[in-house]
């Protein structure tokens, strides 16, 4: 019986990631569940799950929480040192990261310094501060399964390679729901339009994030620190979310993982690694799909993969700039304070408004976040 600790069990991976454990209750045992701030359906859980700890990040919310679960036998805690808290919890054998944005890094930080292996759905902990975090890693001999279905394909691709053999990693991306449209049309882009993703259903800043094509920008930082910086990462538009990713080794040979798109299928793999468990989901079926396309991505119109790229060839401080300055525009469009167009461009005056700094240690990335953070809320506020 695997016990795990999930954190963000009521966003789109959590959900996911409970679904899992449902499907094989005689192999694993939820032990910690985090929330943001939905305490109805976080209530609902832990009647469900039964954990010994449950941590709400939204610290306002907590004292309702406990009126809805006050007959539970369930520690309840709140706020970052809550999440790190339930990250470091004695019991898990396995830490699964579904927290969206930069709030992940503490937790999975904590998760590893306790001797938790780490199931990573949180691109951001590496986006920001790969380097630490890897280090970390290494220091206490843990291992970081990814579960974003582009870093699992790779990790399925690469199991009995060597790492040192790959020429090429191809990273795919659907290209989201303006994949055909032009420069005109993406000006007047909807709040509405954006979060209508054509193949997965995701959380909104996610949705928004592969709307723009930072999503893959991310990833592609976050491939980069997973299997060597110093590897070649291609990214190609393909349209089905068929082929999850793809390595292209050095004697030109071609792996590639082919899936359904659905969540469930790398987060099960993450789950019961180095072992695959049979599913009751679909299977693929190629000859109903017919084709498979594939195109290079469009910088002009996607102008956010092409500023996630150039953070990476910095370096430094500035992957975390790019990704605290895209959480903080991203949130201003679907608040409605700035247009879909104003995203690229006010990340893109943010990374050219900092000074990037070796990461030393995690203080030099906590001030670039919060510096990020405040220069993209002060250039939006000037604009409007």
């Amino acid at each position: 019986m695997k016990k795990i600790s999930l954190l963000g069990s009521t966003g789109s991976i959590g959900i996911n990631t409970l679904d899992v454990v449902e499907r094989y209750p005689e192999s694993f045992q939820v032990c910690a569940l985090t929330a943001g701030s939905n305490i109805e359906l976080f209530a609902g859980q832990l009647r469900k799950f039964k954990p010994a700890i449950a941590a709400l990040f939204d610290t306002t919310k907590i004292d309702a929480l406990k009126e809805l679960v006050r007959d539970l036998d369930v520690e309840i805690v709140s706020g970052q040192e809550g999440l790190v808290s339930v990250a470091s919890f004695p019991d898990a054998d396995l830490v699964v990261s579904g927290v969206v944005g930069s709030a992940g890094l503490l937790p999975a930080l904590a998760a590893l310094k306790a001797g938790k292996n780490l199931a990573l759905a949180n691109k951001e902990t590496l986006v920001i501060a790969g380097e630490l975090v890897l280090k970390e890693a290494e220091c206490t001999n843990t291992r970081i399964i990814p579960i974003d279905s582009e870093h699992s394909a790779i990790f399925q691709a690469l199991n009995g390679e060597k790492q040192e053999r790959i020429k090429k990693i191809v990273l795919t991306a659907s290209g989201g729901p303006f994949r055909t449209f032009s420069l005109q049309q993406m000006k007047n882009v909807t709040v509405k339009e954006a979060l209508n993703h054509p193949n997965w259903d995701m959380g909104a800043k996610i949705t928004i994030d592969s709307s723009t094509m930072m999503n893959k920008g991310l990833e592609y930082i976050e491939a980069k620190w997973l299997f060597g910086v110093d590897t070649e990462v291609e990214v190609i538009v393909h349209a089905q979310s068929i082929i999850h990713s793809m390595i292209e080794f050095v004697d030109t040979s071609i792996i590639a993982q082919l899936g359904i798109p659905d969540m469930r299928v790398p987060i099960a793999y993450a789950l019961t690694y180095p072992d695959r468990f049979e599913s009751n989901l679909p299977s693929l079926d190629l000859a109903k799909i017919g084709n498979l396309t594939f195109e290079a991505p469009d910088m002009e119109r996607f102008p956010c993969l092409q500023l996630a790229m150039d953070a990476m060839a910095i370096g430094q401080t500035l992957p975390a700039v790019l990704n605290a300055a895209n959480e903080v525009a991203v949130q201003a469009f679907l608040d409605e304070l700035i247009l879909y167009k104003d995203i690229a461009e006010t990340i893109r005056m943010v990374m050219q408004n900092h000074r990037p700094v070796p990461l030393q240690d995690l203080k030099d990335v906590l001030d670039a976040d919060l510096w990020a953070r405040e220069e993209t809320t002060k250039l939006i506020t000037v604009a409007h």
